[in-house]
């Protein structure tokens, strides 16, 4: 009773000495220990972080002078333009009576822009309009697309807005000449008179987006990492995924790249991940965007969180065996005593505790070693309680199921002597007789198994003179086991419940199987019938332990069934006793296992 209260009282740590001093010191270590560590690992990483961000700033920069280096190079063909005769002559001169007279100069022009196309593969055209309605392009014959006016174009205008000086467009199809249609950026400027003062034509070069796409892609900024560019209003000049930009499938910091100084970074914590932005602004109004995963770059994240962790185990171990050691002195008499009593929890009563120090625990100890006296003593009393109470249930069990069957047999005899059978009642009452000839004989409480078949047989017997055709039964017992003994009176119990429960309500015959054999050191009986049958609710049903008052509503045949598996558990012990299985409609199978008992 006190072990089942026990497990109700909440959880404590505390239990000895020694687990007390060892928990209260390993709790001090290892908030130390986390402390410092944590607090060492985010200095660590915050050191790399930063350094890391150094490293994407510079790399950016480093971006940006590429680009800026083609774009200067298309100015410095812009420039070229501007100062070559043929040009300015060509784009100047309205006096050119017709076409042959102004072919030599767009050969030698077209020849001068074929030779930068030949030696620039990033441009994708080079193209002339002079105000006068000329035009010249690196094609030996410029044909322009007839629906589009380059006029009408927004680099067109803009150039001529600014001008002298260059204007970077946002990438666009570029669809000025016929057939084709090519993504670029273009560089445009006008084209100024020798003395500087009048506009004569627009100079456009294209760029092959296809550049800048090679120059960004081969930016190594860990596995995740990228670069991408935007103008100052915020339009995507280039970005690995644009597309799935353009269709609201992916999210960019976009606004606030565009909104960020020069040489600045920033830093987003998402469901992405933890990334590093990082701005430069070009001459020409471009920004260029590096972003960088910290789990990429701070490869060194794993190997400063390792050392620190592993040199704090290392700490947190000394300092738990020393703990340890100083817990265990400390606590060493009381382990004694705890030794001592596990010994007494297994049943050795004649053991004596002996304690060294002349102290508080050494007089527990002598306490103790009192009252281990005195529990020998109260413990021999209460086995020979335990003995006595013992046979007094079985006689009390054995008190139950007699008059049970009893009842029962002279239920059977009554029948018979109302339906006017004579000859039926003599021959049962005689059977009835050989009945208990062997259980009202209180001295034995096992027989040989010879005599409980030759019991259960003449029980068979009544039954089948009482029922005729409506019982048959079957009694296969081996050979080999009737030499061996048995509880008294242990299988009409289960014969009667069978009749009575499952064969006598059935429309059609039934039948009893009886049978016993041997299994290594048990010998196993089974009393199987093919009546009703029981369900899960009354197979519970039987187990269910009552008071004497509530025995009285149920079934007799239930009383007896729990009653004979009392007997065996109580004479032979817990794990021998009686099993049952029921399926509704089909039958019954009792199970009784008792070990091998010789005569």
């Amino acid at each position: 009773m006190l072990k089942k209260h026990a497990s109700f009282l909440p959880f404590r740590p505390f239990k000895s000495i020694q687990s007390s001093i060892f928990f209260t010191f390993s709790c001090l270590i290892l908030v130390t220990v986390m402390v410092i560590s944590l607090n060492s690992y985010h200095l660590s990483v915050d050191a790399v972080e930063t350094n890391s961000q150094s490293y994407v700033q510079e790399i950016i920069r480093q971006v940006n002078s590429n680009i800026q280096s083609y774009i200067d190079n298309m100015e410095n063909i812009s420039i070229l333009a501007m100062t070559n005769k043929d040009v300015k002559y060509y784009i100047s001169n309205n006096n050119f009576i017709n076409k042959s007279d102004r072919m030599p100069y767009e050969k030698r022009i077209s020849d001068l822009f074929q030779a930068i196309l030949y030696s620039r593969k990033d441009i994708s055209a080079i193209m002339v309009f002079g105000y006068n309605g000329f035009n010249v392009s690196d094609r030996r014959i410029t044909l322009l697309n007839p629906h589009t006016k380059p006029e009408e174009q927004s680099w067109y205008k803009e150039a001529k807005s600014k001008g002298g000086q260059s204007v970077i467009s946002p990438p666009h199809v570029q669809n000025i000449i016929q057939n084709e249609y090519r993504w670029v950026v273009s560089l445009s400027r006008e084209l100024k008179s020798t003395d500087g003062i009048r506009g004569e034509g627009i100079f456009l070069v294209d760029l092959n987006l296809s550049i800048i796409n090679d120059i960004c892609s081969k930016i190594n900024m860990g596995k995740k990492g990228y670069v991408f560019i935007v103008d100052q209003s915020g339009n995507i000049i280039y970005h690995p995924q644009q597309q799935l930009i353009y269709s609201n499938l992916r999210s960019e910091q976009i606004s606030r790249a565009a909104a960020a100084k020069s040489g600045s970074s920033f830093t987003v914590d998402d469901d992405k991940g933890k990334r590093i932005y990082s701005v430069q602004d070009t001459n020409f109004g471009w920004k260029i965007v590096g972003v960088a995963y910290t789990d990429d770059l701070i490869a060194g994240e794993g190997t400063i969180r390792n050392s620190i962790v592993l040199y704090a185990i290392i700490g947190v171990l000394f300092s738990l065996l020393l703990s340890l050691f100083l817990s265990y002195r400390v606590s060493k008499p009381l382990r004694i005593l705890q030794r001592d009593m596990k010994k007494v929890e297994r049943g050795n009563f004649d053991v004596r505790t002996n304690i060294e120090p002349i102290n508080e625990i050494g007089q527990l100890g002598r306490a103790f070693n009192l009252m281990l006296a005195q529990i020998k003593n109260l413990m021999e009393e209460i086995i020979e309680n335990q003995e006595s109470k013992r046979k007094s249930e079985l006689m009390l069990l054995q008190s139950q199921i007699n008059p049970h069957f009893l009842y029962n047999t002279l239920d059977s005899i009554i029948w018979m002597g109302e339906q006017k059978k004579h000859e039926e009642v003599v021959l049962m009452t005689s059977a009835l007789a050989k009945l208990f000839r062997a259980s009202i004989t209180k001295d034995k409480e096992l027989v040989p198994i010879r005599v409980e078949v030759e019991h259960i047989t003449n029980y068979l017997l009544i039954q089948k003179m009482r029922y005729g055709e409506q019982l048959e039964y079957e009694i296969d017992v081996s050979e080999g086991i009737l030499h061996y003994n048995t509880l008294k009176i242990l299988l009409q119990p289960f014969v009667e419940n069978a009749i009575y429960h499952g064969i006598r309500n059935k429309p059609e015959p039934g039948k009893i199987t009886i049978r016993g054999r041997e299994q290594e050191e048990v010998i196993i009986f089974e009393v199987e019938d093919d009546g009703m049958g029981m369900t899960p609710g009354q197979l519970e049903e039987i187990w269910t332990v009552h008071d004497s008052k509530k025995q009285k509503t149920k079934s007799t045949s239930g009383i007896g069934i729990g009653n004979v598996n009392e007997r065996v558990k109580l004479f032979f012990g817990g794990t021998y006793g009686i099993q049952i299985r029921s399926e509704p409609e089909e039958g019954t199978t009792v199970t009784i296992t008792i070990p091998k008992i010789k005569e």
